[in-house]
This record gives C-alpha cells, sequence and structure tokens, in this order.
C-alpha cells in the first residue's frame, strides 16, 4: 500500500509539471472533481416466524440507518492517460446487521459490525486509452471519468483498485443503489458472486475493447482472503477471478436496447457444502472444508430496453453452480430479476421517477441441504431450512428536488425470507437522501 501512494504521489508531480505540454492540450479535462452522500434510513415491522437463527432477520420492528460520503478525484497525468482516486466514509448499518435475506434489501450497507463511521480508498486506479481512429465522440464529465474526445473504436487498460460491478454487469434502469432500487439482487445480478471485499472493492486489471457495434470486457482480480472479508487473498496464483463480458447494443423501433452476457470464474479458498454435510466432525462448520483447489462457474445474462421516451424496462438472469460456498456477494445461485422504470409520471414532475420490480431468488440443492442441516452462510442462516424460492417485490419514487438533491420513499415485500417458509413475509420501507456535485 506503502509503494501505491508513493506511485501516486509521484503521479501528481509528474502531471503538474507537465499540464503546459502540448499532450495536454487537446481540449480534453485535465482534473475534475466529483462528491456524493447518500443516506438510507430502513425498517420493517413486527413479523412473524416459527424459529429463528444466528443469521435470521430480526422478528421484532427495527430500523437502522447507513450513510456513504465519497470523493471522486480524477487527473489526466499525460494523453489517454488517467488516475482516479476516491476516498470515501462509510457508517451505519442495515437491518439485522445486513443478515436474514439473501437479496438484501439495502445496497448501500455491509456485513461490518461496526456502524462508526470509517474513512478508507474506495478506488485507486490508472486508466490508458487507445484510440483507433479519428471517429471522435464526446465523452461526458462524470464520476471516475473525465470528459475527452475519444475514437469510437478504442481500447482501455485500467489497472489498480476498483470496483469491479463499475464496469461489468451494468444495467440503465438496475444498477446503483444510490439512485435506482436498493434491493442487492437489483443492483447487480444475484447469482454473480462477484469478487470484492466487504465493501465491495478489489485490485486487479480490467480490459476493454469497444467499437460502434459490440463491447468485449475482460477482467482478472483478487478475491478476498475469507469469505466476505475486507483483507484481500496475496495468494494470486491459487485465489483470483476471471471475467468475461460481451455487450451488444441494438434498436427495436427506434428505441434503444442493450443486451449483456457475462461470464465468471472464481477461484478462492472456498468449503464445500456437500463435503461438510457428509463429514461429522466439522459438525456444520464449512470453514473446515476450505481448500484452495474450489471454484465458482457461473453466468449473468441482462437486457435493458427502453420502451418509449419516459419509460425503460429491464431483465436479469443468472446462475452459478452452487456447489462451494458463496465467497463474496451473497447467497444466490439462481436469479430472475424484471421491472420498469418511468420518468415524469407526474405532468408537473418531468425529473421524478417510479420503479417497480420483481425478483426469484434460489439456491442449489447442496446449499439447501446445508442450511436445512443447520450449517451457516456469511449472510443467511435460520438454523432449519423448510425451503422455498425468495421472492422479492420493490417500489420506489425518487423526487428529483434539484440536479443536486433527491429523496426516494422505497418500499419492498419479502416472501420466504433467506429461502425460509416458517418466517415471514415481510415489509421493509426506506427513506434515501442522495446529495451529489
Amino acid at each position: 500500500m506503502q509503494r501505491v501512494i508513493k506511485i501516486f504521489i509521484i503521479l501528481i508531480i509528474y502531471s503538474f509539471g507537465k499540464t503546459n505540454s502540448q499532450s495536454l492540450l487537446n481540449n480534453n479535462e485535465n482534473v475534475n472533481l466529483h462528491f456524493q452522500e447518500t443516506v438510507i434510513t430502513q425498517g420493517h415491522p413486527g413479523f412473524q416466524a416459527k424459529y429463528s437463527g444466528d443469521n435470521s432477520l430480526n422478528t421484532h420492528s427495527e430500523s437502522a440507518t447507513s450513510i456513504t460520503t465519497t470523493l471522486y478525484f480524477g487527473l489526466r497525468i499525460v494523453n489517454n492517460l488517467e488516475l482516479y482516486a476516491d476516498p470515501e466514509i462509510s457508517g451505519g448499518s442495515g437491518i439485522s446487521g445486513a443478515v436474514g435475506l439473501a437479496g438484501f434489501s439495502n445496497g448501500e450497507t455491509f456485513r461490518i459490525g461496526n456502524p462508526k463511521p470509517t474513512l478508507y480508498p474506495a478506488r485507486l486506479f490508472l486508466k490508458y486509452t487507445f484510440n483507433f481512429n479519428d471517429n471522435e465522440t464526446e465523452i461526458a464529465d462524470d464520476e471516475n471519468q473525465l470528459s475527452e474526445k475519444q475514437s469510437n473504436e478504442n481500447f482501455s487498460i485500467i489497472l489498480g483498485k476498483f470496483g469491479i460491478a463499475d464496469y461489468f454487469d451494468n444495467n440503465d434502469y438496475s444498477h446503483d443503489p444510490r439512485t435506482q432500487f436498493l434491493n442487492w439482487s437489483l443492483m447487480n445480478s444475484g447469482a454473480w458472486d462477484y469478487p470484492a471485499d466487504t465493501r465491495g472493492y478489489t485490485w486487479g486489471l480490467v480490459c476493454i475493447y469497444n467499437n460502434p457495434n459490440y463491447v468485449i470486457q475482460f477482467a482478472g482480480v483478487m478475491e478476498p482472503l475469507n469469505a466476505n472479508g475486507l483483507e484481500m487473498d496475496t495468494h494470486i496464483n491459487k485465489a483470483y477471478s476471471l471475467t468475461l463480458e460481451f455487450d451488444k447494443a441494438y434498436s427495436i423501433a427506434n428505441n434503444e436496447g442493450d443486451a449483456r452476457i457475462l461470464f465468471f470464474l472464481n477461484k478462492a479458498r472456498m468449503g464445500n457444502y456437500r463435503e461438510t454435510i457428509n463429514n461429522p466432525a466439522y459438525n456444520m462448520d464449512i470453514s473446515q472444508s476450505r481448500r484452495y483447489s474450489r471454484n465458482k462457474i457461473g453466468f449473468a445474462f441482462n437486457l435493458s430496453q427502453k420502451i418509449n421516451k419516459s419509460t425503460g424496462g429491464f431483465l436479469r438472469l443468472s446462475w452459478n453452480d452452487g456447489k462451494n460456498e458463496t465467497w463474496a456477494f451473497t447467497e444466490i445461485d439462481h436469479s430472475l430479476a424484471l421491472g420498469l422504470v418511468q420518468e415524469g409520471i407526474i405532468k408537473s414532475r418531468v425529473n421524478d421517477e417510479l420503479g417497480i420490480a420483481y425478483i426469484l431468488n434460489g439456491i442449489s440443492a447442496d446449499h439447501r441441504d446445508y442450511l436445512a442441516s443447520g450449517g451457516y452462510g456469511f449472510i443467511i442462516g435460520d438454523g432449519k431450512l423448510n425451503y422455498d424460492n425468495e421472492n422479492i417485490f420493490e417500489l420506489y419514487y425518487k423526487i428529483q428536488i434539484s440536479d443536486y438533491l433527491a429523496f426516494t420513499p422505497d418500499y419492498q415485500f419479502v416472501i420466504n425470507p433467506a429461502y425460509n417458509k416458517d418466517r415471514g413475509p415481510v415489509n421493509i420501507f426506506a427513506i434515501r437522501t442522495r446529495f451529489n456535485l
């Protein structure tokens, strides 16, 4: 980490020494700064349950508040080479300490026991872009994006610390819990056990080839040392994740759409569900069966489709083999999610947004047998299991007060929380306040 900080300082000093260089006088933005703060208060009334375990959602009424504050800094070192650094503060917690639901209800919360606000480097990465022709397009200024002119065929390399979901499994209508749906299995495809530490970040390399007809992306990144842990595993020959995605834009009746298919292979020191069940000496502790030889494979398919000027829809479908334990994201082995988003449903409020979605989550036979036998994952486990799919409905209405401030009431209805017919249903209410510059 000290070496990365030294390189960061050297690059800043070098870049300031180059500010009058012709390589920076290409009408491209050289420095930008953005800021966001998201506060979410979420709660549920009491609900019925025949039993509870260590990772069960609290049956009594409860509420919890989370807050994230992020500063986005971008710097053009030389033409085509950019540096991004995002210090972030997060605090608070999710309901029940962010356990008890496979499709957890707040994408801004983490499974960290200490609710005290903590400062950490969320992202620190370099990006270099190779432009292949003179057909330029304008790239707008944004978080982690300097405004620039870029050829419509290009190849980018990103190296450092980032969130892999910044680049993969994107969807115009269902991807960002700070501005869209809150549920974990709507911000990303539920069965994509995407590699990240507890807060959602990893170290590695992303390569992106982009042309007017399609996009191909590849990533090789680190996995956490322990399931959903903060520390990353430095045995990169034994623990890593490979992700490949194909992205194709299309149009139906002049309405734009985007189709993405993602394939992933995760290798880490995972435990095996069936081995844990079959070996009495493990006492249903899956950590006893952890081996570096374990892997997880799967895919995620998603569509975003504009329906008319103000309405769009999305579909997500994902699957993994479910043999070895969930390692980084959440305990979902197959998932279906679909929904609609409409802007300006009230004529006098053209920038407001209404979203409605449905999620169907499930787990493999090995995974459900493990939970039914009294096993625990890092986010679910009731001590027993009367299995059925987890069904979630989410509805939000975003009130866009200004360009910088939005206020969003949100409601989620959960049937069979954590796949258990003996618990619930649960009504979850939330208020999100988002400020950004």
